[in-house]
């Protein structure tokens, strides 16, 4: 049996013949075997057997799409037949590590049941995140350090993703909903009713998403399976005689299925033909930094981050496909009339790659993962959300320790880019041509920004990456720190609570001024008079 990796693993992040060998040495001094379930281990197996079984998923969710419509099954059916076919998939490429997505789902189901509903959002998110974290632990320094085959983890921290939003939307459902304490969103995402188990299975584990997620809300999955999410989106859309002829009829995601199979192969063919000439590693090279100007090594470096990222774009973009051809993923209209199918899409790729601020990029990049971290940290986090919210998303992402060196230097960056723009940005509005100005010099910023912090995430070990920092002079970590210590910047909470207060001032003085005029308004009557 073939095995597969998690998205940002499409061909292991050594990318090379001899981090696998590595991996192989070290097994071999600790004395274990190979780990093989059915096929010899070669970087590409992982890789050709994800695609084998995202496109086998494709052609499920066609025909999963027409013959399973909610017109002619129950939702019944279709929840089971999308559990089977995921546990079938997780199986085919995981064999008997796919027994941990149901271990997972199986101790946080039983936290919804048996605890209290005040407290069981927390002790849900503590046991789901603690079995990711082990299941991590266990994988990378336990079994096969350097190698990737068999990453059963990365469907478990999308089903981690599913557990938690859940477990929260739940606690807003049942608890604070009566009470008014919920934001907008928040009331939206809110569930009212506990999930069977047939539901939180195959909200967990239907084929669609098992292997490179993208996470969603309960509720949209719920009125997808149902068939009441065109109407939802309809109502929500209902705004014109031009968009209502068109939506006398159910959407078809053909066009949008097509298009998004189209970025696949683009991006996969690129990819394939540009990483092996612009290694990341190479950048850490004695020979390279030694000889090379250093603006040179900047421009390497960014090459090298761009070639790396259309197998992001790979990956999640063909998830996004196989949802839309199950005829999930539809979120309204546009203003002419045309469905749009990206209620779930992970990326935009054009505003990351032209992403002129650190905040842009980050949310046009894994759209679904910052939902979450927001949904179930940064919005409630009560001390330093910044913090938690990167924090917990290297702990998600798994125990390398190149993962926490990126997101403590994300968390510099992500101040450093918040503190210019409250600032600067300002003088540079009073035209175009200084606004445009701007923009492209925090193009330029941005893009070397992003590279500076990644590099980490992807050599994944300390030493090379400190060995990178350190050809740089850490001078991009020197640089934020001294713009955050000069640079004065008001949190987005303070700043939402001013803008909160201001905006109720304006409504009392409105009040007082309404007030004013009837009051003159009788005096003049009754002088008058």
């Amino acid at each position: 049996m073939a095995v597969h990796t998690e998205p940002g693993q499409l061909t292991g992040k050594g990318e090379n013949m001899q981090q696998w060998s590595l991996g192989q040495a070290l097994n071999r001094r600790r004395g274990l075997k190979t780990l093989n379930i059915g096929c010899t281990f070669y970087p590409y197996a992982a890789t050709v057997n994800f695609v084998a079984c995202q496109l086998f998923a494709l052609l499920m969710a066609v025909w999963f799409r027409i013959y399973l419509h909610p017109s002619k099954t129950s939702p019944f059916i279709r929840h089971v037949v999308a559990t089977l076919l995921g546990f079938y998939l997780a199986l085919f490429c995981f064999g008997w590590y796919s027994v941990h997505f149901l271990v997972q789902s199986g101790l946080s189901y039983g936290v919804m049941i048996f605890a209290s509903l005040e407290h069981m959002h927390k002790y849900c998110f503590i046991v789901t995140l603690g079995y990711l974290i082990l299941c991590q632990i266990t994988r990378v320094y336990v079994f096969d350090y350097g190698m990737y085959s068999a990453d059963f983890t990365g469907p478990m921290m999308v089903i981690t993703q599913k557990i938690t939003s859940m477990a929260f939307e739940i606690h807003d459902g049942l608890t604070k909903r009566r009470e008014g304490q919920l934001t907008p969103s928040q009331k939206y995402l809110a569930i009212s009713r506990m999930p069977s188990l047939l539901e939180y299975l195959s909200y967990n584990c239907n084929f669609m998403g098992i292997l490179a997620g993208p996470t969603c809300s309960y509720n949209d999955y719920k009125a997808f399976i149902e068939g009441t999410s065109y109407q939802r989106r309809h109502q929500e859309n209902a705004n014109g005689k031009e968009n209502g002829k068109v939506k006398q009829t159910e959407p078809s995601p053909k066009h949008a299925v097509v298009s998004k199979l189209c970025t696949c192969a683009i991006s996969l063919a690129t990819y394939l033909s540009l990483y092996r000439l612009l290694p990341v590693d190479y950048s850490i090279n004695d020979d390279f930094v030694k000889s090379t100007p250093f603006y040179l090594q900047v421009i390497y470096l960014y090459l090298a981050m761009l070639a790396l990222r259309p197998k992001y774009y790979f990956v999640w973009t063909l998830a996004d496909a196989i949802n839309n051809a199950a005829g999930f993923g539809f979120n309204g209209y546009d203003t002419d009339g045309s469905p749009q199918w990206d209620l779930i899409s992970n990326l935009r790729i054009l505003d990351i790659e032209f992403a002129t601020s650190f905040k842009l990029f980050l949310d046009n990049w894994n759209i679904q993962t910052a939902q979450w971290l927001k949904r179930v940290c940064y919005e409630r986090c009560p001390v330093n959300p910044t913090a938690a919210t990167f924090l917990l998303s290297a702990m998600w992402h798994g125990v390398y320790p190149g993962y926490y060196l990126t997101f403590v230097t994300g968390i510099g960056m992500t101040m450093a880019a918040r503190a210019v723009r409250h600032n600067i940005r300002p003088y540079f509005l009073v035209s175009d041509s200084h606004k445009c100005i701007y923009d492209v010099i925090t193009w330029v910023c941005t893009q070397v920004a992003i590279s500076y912090t990644v590099v980490p995430f992807v050599l994944l070990a300390v030493g090379p990456s400190l060995k990178f920092y350190s050809s740089w002079y850490f001078c991009l970590h020197l640089l934020c720190l001294l713009v955050v210590l000069v640079l004065p910047v008001k949190s987005r909470r303070l700043q939402a609570r001013e803008k909160q207060d201001s905006l109720t001032k304006d409504a009392t003085q409105g009040e007082q001024r309404d007030h004013s005029i009837t009051d003159n308004n009788c005096n003049q009557k009754d002088k008058t008079t």
